[in-house]
Order: C-alpha cells, then structure tokens, then sequence
C-alpha cells in the first residue's frame, strides 16, 4: 500500500518540463485545469445572473456579460499562470522583442479588438439593431473582440472586422426610434389628376398595416420629369430589416389602384426607322 502511494506521489510530483525558474510537474497541470474549469464554472454562473435580469434589455446585457467575460479570462489566466510558479510579467518581459515583431505584423488584428471594445462600452452599435455600412443592410447578431457577426437581407451571415464598422460611415437605423422613415417614387403620366394620384397613395400606404400610425405617411410631389410627373410616398415602419417588402406589396396595390382609375404610369418609347 505504501508502495502505491509513493508511486503516486511521485507520479504528481514528475516533472515535465520547465519554463523559466518554474517546473511545471503533473499536480500542476492538474491543478490549472481545475483551476480553468472553476473560472468556466463562474462565467457561466455571471451570464444566468444576468440574463435573467429584468433591469436590462438583451442589447445590455450581452454587452455586460461580455466585457465581465473578456475581462475574467485574462485575470484568470494570469492567476493560473502565476499559482503553478510560472511568471507572465517576467515571460512577457523576456519576449519583448518578440511581441514588437508579432505586434508590428499583427496591428491591423490588434486594431479590431481596439475597436471591440468601444463598441462594446459606447452601445452605438448593440445587437438586434438594423445597421447600414458601405451599402450594406443588416442585422447584428454578435459583437466580439475582434469580429462582429451579421445577418443581411437575403439571409447571409457575415462576419466583418470591427474596424470595418468603426472606421466607416454607419446608419444605425433603430438607435433610438423603432420607427424608421422610407420612402417609394411614383411616376405618372401629365394627364393624371394630382390631387387624386396623392390621395390613392396616402390612403393606401396609410391602411396597410405594417405601416405605423404614428407619423402619419404623406405623399410629395417631388418634380416634373421628361415623361412623368414624380411623387414620393414617405411613411414610417417598425421593421426596417425587412422593409424591401413592405415596399414591393405597396407598389402592387399602388399600380392596381391606378389601373382602377386609369391613371397611366408612363414607360419610355423609342421609334425606330429603317434608311431607305
């Protein structure tokens, strides 16, 4: 018996290798990972804590919980480093020059988690709102450090650098109203009745019930075209994501409208003749 366990403790207590001043034995790996299974345990804890918060909206809340989780994870691998006798500030001192090399090659990465974290703190950008950046429509799905995930509108995910969206122009079209404003251009012929053709719009933009109420939609009259006169239907939505739509069944009940009061939308005809 005493045999086995002396043959056990030497099992804990070999060595494996060594990093510095520090050997690191087999008790010490097990106890890192005890010690990383533990801190799993906490993070996992913290984000059942709030997420059942009531105090918080979703956006909020995966914000708190990330930046709590970034923040354990380098504390905790410091600790872990540090209670199995290894020194990070010597390790890190030692590969100075090392980490100006990979820093230099790695600036544009580094760049992005910069960028992680102020999106992260400042809440411009929170997930669930409806951004636009360099044309493009979308919803976000994910902040990360160093990556934010999308969702665009033909259901695409696409995963852009944080950078990407700190450095270029960004709408964020439910920042601070649900309601978003958009508009249609209509184009009909000289001979229709403005009053009229403003009136079919206003009306049925306003009864379509993905439309809100409140403001209420209005219809302009915008210009004189070669071969049309041009209006624009203006009214507001809850779901600018899905917007295009709402969009195409107005159009229809726009174009169904006018046929029922022929009013001519005009289309473009050229004559061709042939040289004799």
């Amino acid at each position: 018996m005493k045999d086995i366990e002396f043959t056990f403790r030497e099992l804990l207590n070999f060595k494996l290798f060594t990093i510095g001043k520090a050997d690191i034995s087999v008790s010490s790996l097990i106890f890192l990972v005890i010690f990383m299974l533990a801190l799993n345990f906490i993070v996992k804890l913290i984000r059942k804590l709030i997420y059942r918060s009531q105090k918080l909206d979703e956006s909020k809340k995966f914000t708190v919980f990330s930046l709590i989780k970034y923040v354990l994870y380098v504390v905790g691998f410091i600790l872990g480093m540090n209670m199995i006798g290894i020194n990070v500030s010597v390790l890190m001192g030692a590969s100075a020059a090392l980490l100006v090399g990979i820093g230099l090659g790695l600036q544009n990465i580094f760049s992005d988690f910069v960028s992680g974290i102020v999106l992260l703190l400042d809440s411009s950008i929170k997930v669930g709102d409806i951004i636009e950046v360099d044309n493009l429509v979308c919803q976000v799905k994910e902040i990360n450090l160093r990556t934010t995930t999308v969702l665009t509108r033909d259901d695409k995910y696409v995963i852009l650098p944080n950078t990407f969206l700190t450095k270029n122009n960004l709408f964020n079209w439910t920042h601070s109203n649900l309601n978003s404003r958009f508009d249609i251009q209509v184009g009909v012929a000289y001979s229709s009745d403005v009053q009229t053709v403003m009136d079919l719009l206003k009306s049925l933009t306003a009864t379509n019930p993905k439309v809100a109420k409140t403001p209420e939609p209005f219809v302009r009259f915008n210009d004189y075209a070669d071969s049309a006169l041009i209006f624009n239907v203006y009214f507001w939505s809850s779901d600018p994501f899905r917007v295009e739509n709402l969009k195409s069944e107005l159009r229809v009940k726009y174009f169904e409208a006018f046929r029922e009061h022929d009013i001519e939308i005009p289309f473009p005809q050229r004559v061709v003749h042939q040289a004799k």
